[in-house]
């Protein structure tokens, strides 16, 4: 972790755990009704007419950041924003997280409120309310697990099992960004290793970074599909990789796929940015990851509904299971989908 040598630190373990907890969590401010008790008992209390969905996610140093050129606070509102997106991938609406930290004393005090900064900004833009967690010490960096509770009415959930033979496959917004963004940070670490002096220009990265460090979770999504009376067949979010999860709502809803290369949406500074490193913008789409953006499968029917929409990209069609999975690219040829995405537990 870079650090300003001359700044001020507060080490943790003189706070203690419970003291700790109260600096982290001073700005706390309920403002869901189903929230009955908030953080500062045994245990929170959460009260709601309709089915729960809940979800949990887990971002370790050296895994999942790099913390030489992650801010702590972006870093903080990531976490939310990953558990989050599950919960619209469910097309439900979240209400409430928890957040728990594992941290080495190498951490300042000021280090664990510039991430709580995040968390904070997070919940207050998202609408939901911290309710608890932990904290604990940890031998190998930081690990930071959070849990989305979300709710939505029982017929309105999706899962990714309820496609069938001749539904749409819609995206949202565009994909790639945020793995390109990653390759731009690694690189410029690179050349900051050898050349400490080097003044990179960013700016024309401004996308691309904003779309790795700082991703927005879909929470537009469910509330757009519910003015437009569309509830989608089955629906995933983009965390692994486009190829990857139309494998995964493919296995759930014993159907196959068929993806256009055509049509899948690319931002204009990630095809530019692909030629300067040399490499295909279709395959950075399919195996990227880290978008946060939803793809889903609608009936036929509710395309009207759909097409205009800006948000929204039609980018295939569910087939029968014995045609299998496969991108037909631009010259018509049909390649087989395979799962391409990011896997935490590959070297």
């Amino acid at each position: 972790m870079l650090e300003n040598k001359n700044q001020s630190r507060t080490g943790i373990e003189n706070l203690g755990e419970f003291g700790l907890i109260e600096t982290l969590t001073k700005q706390v401010e309920i403002n869901n009704d189903s929230t009955l008790l908030g953080i500062g008992d045994d245990a929170a209390i959460i009260h709601t007419k309709q089915p729960n969905v809940i979800t949990t996610d887990m971002l370790v140093e050296g895994i999942h950041f790099d913390l030489s050129y992650v801010p702590l606070k972006h870093l903080g509102y990531k976490a939310i924003m990953v558990n989050l997106s599950d919960v619209y991938a469910m097309n439900a609406q979240a209400s409430q997280v928890t957040v728990s930290i594992a941290v080495s004393n190498r951490f300042p005090l000021e280090a664990l409120e510039e991430l709580y900064q995040g968390i904070h900004l997070a919940c207050k833009t998202y609408g939901v309310d911290l309710i608890g967690g932990d904290t604990t010490s940890s031998t190998s960096g930081l690990i930071i697990s959070v849990t989305a509770i979300g709710h939505q009415e029982e017929s309105k959930i999706v899962k990714r099992s309820g496609a069938h033979d001749g539904d749409l496959l819609v995206l949202t917004g565009d994909i790639g960004a945020a793995y390109m963004g990653l390759q731009i940070l690694e690189r410029e670490k690179a050349v900051f290793k050898a050349n400490p002096n080097n003044q990179p220009d960013m700016e024309p990265y401004s996308y691309l970074l904003e779309r790795q460090l700082k991703p927005e979770a879909r929470k537009d999504i469910p509330l757009l599909l519910e003015q437009l009376d569309v509830v989608p067949t089955s629906m995933i979010d983009l965390s692994d990789g486009l190829s990857s999860e139309i494998l995964h709502l493919s296995k759930n809803s014993d159907v196959g796929i068929k993806l256009y290369e055509e049509k899948i949406p690319l931002d204009p500074t990630v095809i530019n940015v692909c030629e300067e490193f040399n490499v295909d913008s279709t395959t950075i789409a399919l195996s990227g990851g880290e978008d946060y953006e939803l793809l889903f499968t609608i009936s036929q029917e509710d395309y009207p509904k759909i097409k205009a929409n800006p948000n929204l990209t039609v980018i295939g069609h569910v087939v029968d299971k014995s045609f299998g999975n496969h991108l037909v690219t631009r010259g018509g040829e049909q390649i087989e989908i395979k799962a391409m995405g990011w896997n935490s537990f590959q070297e």
